[in-house]
């Protein structure tokens, strides 16, 4: 896989589950320069060092250092996470005969640095053309992204959401030892792909319309930088805080203190429209409610359990204006964190594996 192997939650999770399912597991990817130390963990792990670490010569240098990596390795079994990976492992499983499973964890060919660059995005999605209709086991995080491929080449998909696993937050450290403040209502941003078109700009522009709240960043992502400057403004100097990424459990420590989570998406193009962000379970589990874009599978969440609101655009007066009517509605946030509870025991990885555990056994 491409992403850190650190901070991917739905990797670790699923191999934690086919662990347990009996497979010995080896997690191949690569090592980033301000890669987190990998914790212990009951399955192994490769991460390789790259001399890129973006563009073309980065994707280049991945997938042929992973093609030689699997040619000279054995196992029975692959599992490619997301388009850029697919391509050497599909070769690898041709040239052995041995099975592959796909998990696409976002609709690839849709995603921002692709849609504004036809040309790269037409050799991702004749890579996805010529072998996603060879496959045999596909799953993706949500029905909508289902739906897509379905439609695209016919092929029926599995669906996991990237749901955390049940009572993953032990709440140790108070908002003083984190060095939060205790008189303020925090709205916590958080991920490791605060990107542009997440409203994160927005969001911070906000703030100088919003009294008595603190935003909290925790997290990495290519509009940091741009987020820091935007921060020192006269009106908002004070009310953004700024973490560094973190090792989930450390991650889950923040959200936990927060009184909001948001998420913030733009559907400005079909990978955005129909995300599903893992932190809005995060934010279940946590407990605490959600603000969001309104965007299809998102709405799904928050109305089926009644645990958050929707921003009714991504104007920062329009933001500060729905998060000041909440501040000052504490009947309706009591009644959404009572809502949390059952949310939280219904949204598990424990109950959402069942379908990777079903899929995977014919492979035990």
């Amino acid at each position: 896989m491409v992403n850190d192997l650190v901070t991917d939650q739905r990797v670790h999770k699923t191999c934690l589950t086919l662990s347990e399912l009996g497979f010995e597991v080896l997690l191949v990817g690569r090592r980033l320069p301000d890669s987190l130390p990998m914790d212990k963990r009951p399955y192994g792990h490769h991460r390789m060092k790259l001399l890129f670490t973006k563009g073309p010569f980065f994707y280049a240098e991945f997938n042929i250092r992973l093609f030689f990596f699997l040619l000279t390795h054995k196992f029975d079994l692959l599992t490619s996470n997301d388009l850029d990976t697919l391509l050497p492992n599909y070769l690898i499983s041709r040239i052995k005969n041995k099975p592959l499973v796909y998990d696409s964890h976002e609709y690839f060919t849709e995603v921002p640095e692709l849609v504004n660059r036809p040309f790269v995005q037409k050799i991702w999605k004749r890579i996805e053309k010529s072998i996603f209709p060879r496959l045999t086991d596909v799953f993706t995080v949500n029905q909508s992204i289902a739906h897509l491929f379905e439609k695209d080449y016919g092929k029926k998909v599995h669906v996991v959401r990237n749901i955390p696993f049940k009572k993953t937050v032990n709440q140790t450290k108070s908002r003083k030892e984190l060095g939060l403040p205790e008189d303020k209502f925090i709205m916590i941003l958080q991920g490791s792909g605060i990107n542009i078109d997440r409203g994160s700009e927005e969001m911070v522009e906000a703030m100088q319309y919003i009294e008595g709240a603190i935003l909290l960043i925790v997290g990495s992502g290519d509009v940091i930088d741009i987020l820091q400057s935007m921060a020192q403004h006269p009106d908002i100097k004070g009310k953004v805080i700024f973490k560094p990424r973190q090792p989930y459990n450390s991650l889950m420590q923040f959200t936990a203190n927060a009184d909001m989570g948001l998420t913030l998406d733009k559907d400005t193009n079909l990978n955005y429209r129909y995300s599903l962000p893992n932190k809005i379970f995060d934010y279940i589990q946590a407990g605490i409610p959600v603000l969001a874009s309104d965007l299809p599978e998102i709405r799904k969440i928050i109305e089926q359990y009644d645990i958050g609101d929707f921003i009714p655009g991504h104007k920062p007066i329009e933001i500060s204006k729905k998060v000041n009517e909440i501040m000052n509605n504490k009947t309706r946030l009591n009644n959404w964190k009572r809502n949390l509870t059952f949310a939280a025991e219904n949204l598990t990885w424990e109950k959402e594996s069942e379908t990777i555990k079903q899929v995977y056994s014919k492979y035990a």
